[in-house]
């Protein structure tokens, strides 16, 4: 009685595709061998499904502090308190500064530093990292601000400045629980640094008329519009010019001085590395008491000799929900991508840099979640978009920071400032903070030996810097963004669909010996026993890889040539590989069959055969080989779409047609996914061929063994064999052999595949043995 059909054949059926065609024949693998079991969509799907092991993995990554919080003691809590008070005196003036950039009171920047500073610690997976206000966020949210408020007058400034904040951080959160951080690789370093440029030459040129007190220029034009009219406007410079450039000359020199006292008292380097990082909190409470001197007794802030700040307003004055209707979020709708951006490439490129630098790796998702908890809250309390401040990170790590709880100290300082300090920063001279704005941007300006290091790496992403950098100043930061991500694309699709050609590799022996036995290019003499100990290396037969062209290169076999995928095999670079195989195959072959037309008119027009009258078995053509096998080096294929798939199908069957009567042998070495084995079995590849005349005269094709784990046990490597590849009743199959030293060696791959091997030199080898047993069968029939 025939066994019922499952639900999957019976699906089969209904498309007309025949339930007993499986890619898993092993049918004739009934003793016991390691055969493999294909991949089904079953095992797809569960791999999509969530366990319970996953799951708490999953809520422990959301609260790393879980990790490290319970090992606390007093030497991480000294560390953190002198990094986290450092932060402070640095953050509380530039988080005034940086609200002016965004149109804003100077409170609304220290309401946003404080949010991030005492909650981004239970969220965060770096130690160095610190949020809130940015120069380049601030600038960006003044632009939406001022283009908001002039289009709908009813809505404040500071409703458009918190209800962004929302918006964006509830976006940055989904991205994080979703666990989708890993689109941040979209934005290569080349624009991360055109974008910073480009930012901080823009944010500078910006405040040189609030630093010279200069009339008459509008700081939110492009960027070489304000420096052209900043120049013409330079014979209306006021007093403020005064307090301005020696604010800015004086953090120059404090930061040049204790620069250069710790290379001369490196015993002292930690010292001067303090001092240089107070230079702003000393710069600041020097020119309040100038200023206060030179306006002592004036309340009205339009009466002083120079631009002062103004009141602050003691503690949180602006605590409440943000704004949240179809108004606002219709006229700030238009700016949330750039914005969601921005907070993306500054705190993760800052992130990931400190890291790699401090030997820890951050996890993208759940710093997306810190940042989106800190513009979630943020604007309940007053503040704007914030995100991470390369500045304060860098002063952070140098300081010696241990935890992220290092951020607590510094919001304590935030809530002194606020509290305590409010009435003395009514003193404090504009131009001083312009001065501070222009001091801390500059260091994000790419500096002449790193765009050094780009040209030596890659010159176009050179001219891919520069054109992100022009765009910003010619026009806007946030164009200056999407250049640079787009030509970063553009040439990675470039190099994908043009400069992907593989590589056609030689064999050669090789030995190692010291370096001192080569020097002098006459190279090593070989010993008495030639030979030994040397191995086969497979390298490009165009010497592309600058390998030295006195070596013996050879061809691997007459007739086998062996191909090294680059860039990967997809539907955008198949054809590309495909037509540069047949190109290169068939100028270097020839057809098994030389004189297969007997008539002139039979041939076809791209093969018109050899001149007239000569003899074809005589021909030039004649002296090459025959096809008779590909080996695929596929260590660079992780995936095999259905249009790469497709055409290496179409070229088997076209060099199966060069090469009749024969048949062309296909090898794969290095598959490692374990689907792109199953595409390439679902396609006709690699399959076992013990029916045809492949392996026959002989013991087989020849596959790669290993020790097993286990020597002593009598099966040594099962798996689950279904008996349908998307289901069905299932049997363990194992295998061993024992060699002569006693210890059981296994089947690296199953003996149903053996066409996929772990290396190019076991392909070769098992080509090699192939193509002769089939010669000797061919000679005994």
């Amino acid at each position: 009685m025939a066994a019922p059909s499952s639900a999957g054949d019976r699906v089969k059926r209904f498309f007309g595709i025949d339930p007993d065609e499986k890619l898993d024949d092993s049918s004739y693998y009934d003793d016991g061998s390691f055969v493999e079991r294909e991949p089904s969509t079953k095992d797809f799907l569960l791999q999509l499904a969530p366990t319970l092991a996953g799951i708490t993995h999953y809520f422990r990554e959301l609260f790393p502090f879980l990790g490290w919080i319970f090992h606390y003691n007093l030497t991480w809590l000294l560390g953190d308190f002198i990094a986290g008070v450092t932060v402070g005196f640095v953050v509380v003036p530039q988080g005034m500064a940086y609200a002016k950039l965004a149109q804003l009171d100077p409170e609304y920047g220290l309401y946003t530093s404080f949010v991030g500073f005492i909650l981004y610690w239970a969220f965060a997976t770096s130690k160095d990292i610190t949020i809130g206000t940015v120069a380049v966020m601030s600038t960006i949210v003044g632009n939406i601000v001022l283009s908001v408020t002039a289009a709908h007058p009813t809505i404040k400034r500071e409703e458009v400045a918190r209800s962004l904040a929302l918006v964006c951080g509830i976006i940055l959160l989904f991205i994080g629980l979703a666990r989708l951080g890993r689109i941040v690789e979209f934005i290569p370093l080349v624009a991360i640094a055109a974008f910073m440029t480009g930012s901080a030459i823009s944010i500078a040129s910006g405040q040189v008329a609030g630093l010279l007190g200069l009339q008459g220029v509008n700081t939110r034009d492009a960027t070489y519009l304000v420096i052209i009219n900043s120049l013409k406007a330079l014979p209306t410079a006021k007093l403020d010019a005064a307090m301005g450039m020696t604010a800015l000359f004086g953090l120059y020199f404090i930061r040049g001085v204790c620069s250069y006292m710790g290379k001369k008292q490196p015993n002292k380097k930690k010292l001067w590395f303090f001092l240089s990082t107070l230079r702003m909190a000393f710069i600041v409470i020097l020119f309040i008491l100038v200023s206060w001197l030179a306006n002592r007794g004036v309340t009205d802030i339009k009466k002083a000799k120079f631009a002062i700040l103004g009141t602050v307003p003691s503690g949180f004055q602006h605590v409440g929900a943000p704004r949240f209707d179809s108004e606002i979020l219709g006229a700030i709708a238009g700016d949330i991508p750039t914005t969601v951006l921005v907070l993306l490439i500054e705190h993760i490129a800052i992130s990931k840099s400190f890291g790699r630098v401090n030997n820890y790796i951050i996890n993208p998702s759940q710093e997306l979640v810190a940042i989106g908890f800190t513009n979630v809250f943020g604007p309940f309390l007053g503040g704007y978009p914030a995100t991470g401040s390369f500045s304060r990170t860098a002063i952070k790590a140098k300081a010696g920071v241990r935890t992220p709880l290092a951020g607590i100290f510094t919001a304590i300082i935030v809530l002194l400032a606020l509290y305590a300090l409010t009435s003395v920063f009514f003193f404090i001279p504009s131009a001083a903070l312009s001065a501070i704005i222009i001091h801390a941007v500059g260091d994000l300006i790419t500096p002449p030996r790193e765009l050094y290091k780009f040209w030596i790496t890659s010159p176009i992403e050179v001219v891919i810097f520069f054109a992100g950098v022009l765009v910003t100043i010619f026009t806007t930061i946030e164009n200056g963004i999407y250049v640079t991500m787009g030509a970063s694309a553009g040439l990675l699709l470039v190099r994908i669909l043009f400069i992907t050609d593989g590589k056609f590799l030689g064999k050669v022996d090789i030995a190692t010996v010291a370096r001192d036995d080569v020097r002098g290019g006459s190279g090593v003499a070989r010993g008495p026993a030639e030979g030994e100990g040397t191995h086969s290396a497979f390298i490009p037969l165009g010497r592309s890889d600058l390998s030295n062209p006195a070596l013996d290169l050879k061809t691997p076999y007459p007739g086998v040539f062996i191909y090294r995928f680059s860039e990967g095999l997809n539907y955008l670079n198949a054809s590309r590989h495909v037509d540069f195989l047949t190109i290169e195959i068939f100028k270097h072959t020839r057809k098994t069959e030389l004189n297969k037309f007997s008539k002139l008119g039979d041939r076809p027009w791209n093969d018109p055969g050899p001149r007239r009258g000569a003899d074809p078995n005589h021909d030039e053509i004649a002296g090459r080989p025959t096809l008779r096998a590909l080996i695929l080096d596929f260590a660079a294929v992780d995936f095999l779409d259905v249009t790469a798939a497709q055409a290496l199908i179409d070229l088997k069957n076209q060099f199966n047609r060069y090469a009749s009567p024969d048949r062309v042998e296909w090898h794969f070495a290095g598959v490692a996914n374990k689907w792109t084995k199953r595409a390439l079995v679902a396609s006709g590849f690699g399959a076992d061929t013990i029916h045809s005349d492949f392996g026959k005269g002989d013991s087989g094709p020849l596959l790669a063994v290993g020790d097993s784990a286990n020597n002593t046990a009598e099966v040594v490597n099962a798996i689950e064999k279904p008996k349908d590849i998307e289901g069905g009743e299932i049997t363990p199959v194992a295998a061993t052999k024992t060699n002569s030293g006693g210890a059981r060696l296994v089947p690296i791959y199953g003996i149903n595949r053996p066409f996929f091997h772990v290396d190019i030199e076991t392909a070769l080898k098992s080509a090699i043995h192939n193509l002769d047993g089939r010669s000797k069968y061919a000679e005994s029939s």
